[in-house]
């Protein structure tokens, strides 16, 4: 680990863990030394961040200088905590250890009466069927998606009929039961949707097909929003 990312983390513990936070937590939290973890802690006072405490004591980050504060409406601040906890209950297990690691440091952020609000939110998500599990790296997904880059994957239909498909990963849908991807197919040469816990043995091309995903996906939304129509007024 290098200094700079030991000393990212070491804010993110201050900013995530209940104060006051002890040397020996952290040392222990970040599988160093007691003597490490003093002599970082100088070094982001030094960089401008206000930590009270001494060894002994415990430490308690009083102001980031690394992050200023936010100005966010009551109202906006409760649509983000409401979200960002949907997305920890719904999202892959990447998008929810990231939905709970923004909301730490949207509490650093914002001044301390909203922190407080922010910490104690009454707002809640809650799903009483979560979508099922993924079979697939969704990060690398994720990823080709926005590179706009082809990937390939092994499907498995609603009647278990295995095929391989090689398709445009045009973006990400969270349903209520089933986390959908929407793609260009190449083998049906026409727009389909992949259930993320159907699709096994996901592999990253090195075929672009930038620029035309954004309008490809609009494409696809629309027809989807044209079935919809078709099938609420039948």
């Amino acid at each position: 680990m290098t200094r700079t990312h030991r000393l990212f983390q070491l804010m993110q513990h201050l900013r995530r863990l209940p104060p006051p936070v002890t040397a020996q937590q952290l040392a222990d939290d970040m599988e160093v030394s007691l003597r490490t973890v003093y002599r970082d802690m100088d070094a982001l006072r030094g960089l401008g961040a206000v930590i009270d405490g001494e060894a002994g004591f415990g430490f308690t980050l009083i102001e980031d200088a690394t992050l200023p504060p936010l100005g966010f409406e009551d109202d906006e601040l409760e649509a983000l905590v409401l979200g960002l906890r949907d997305v920890a209950v719904i999202g892959d297990p990447a998008l929810s250890k990231a939905a709970q690691s923004a909301l730490v440091k949207i509490q650093a952020r914002v001044p301390p009466r909203q922190a407080h609000r922010l910490k104690h939110a009454i707002l809640d998500a809650h799903r009483f069927h979560r979508p099922a599990e993924p079979t697939i790296d969704v990060g690398l997904l994720r990823a080709a998606t926005w590179e706009e880059v082809c990937v390939r994957f092994a499907y498995s239909d609603a009647t278990a009929r295995q095929t391989e498909r090689t398709v445009r990963p045009l973006g990400i849908v969270y349903f209520d039961h089933n986390n959908v991807l929407l793609a260009w197919c190449l083998l049906r040469q026409d727009f389909r949707s992949f259930r993320l816990d159907r699709m096994t043995d996901l592999e990253r091309t090195e075929v672009s097909f930038r620029p035309h995903r954004v309008p490809l996906l609009r494409q696809h939304l629309e027809r989807i929003r044209a079935e919809q129509e078709r099938h609420t007024l039948s």
